[in-house]
């Protein structure tokens, strides 16, 4: 599966679309990660438990929109995007999401 976040794909063309695509989980905050990141605070720095839970959501947000691009038959995704927003206090989703195509190489 090809995936890219340009409306091309280089060296292909894109034979057919299928539709739009998207895959998404919500994450809720860790107390640990919580308390840890409170002292975080204090002191500055990289809150390495958020950017841990915020790398797994991402991958399992892709993981997600590409098996439903498998499904409608497509090799490739175009557009790719990600977004996130608050649920509820301590919860926020993580959503990615494109055009899944069908793309064929280009003839010389």
């Amino acid at each position: 599966m090809i995936i890219v976040n340009t409306e091309t794909v280089n060296g292909y063309d894109i034979a057919e679309v299928k539709g739009l695509v998207q895959g998404n989980t919500v994450r809720a905050k860790h107390m640990g990660r919580d308390i840890a990141a409170s002292f975080k605070n204090m002191v500055g720095g990289e809150l390495k438990g958020y950017t841990e839970l915020l790398t797994e959501s991402r991958r399992e947000a892709l993981s997600r929109m590409l098996q439903q691009a498998q499904e409608l038959g497509a090799n490739a995704v175009v557009n790719v995007r990600f977004t996130t927003s608050a649920i509820t206090a301590g919860a926020a989703e993580m959503m990615a999401y494109g055009t899944a195509v069908v793309v064929t190489p280009k003839l010389q």
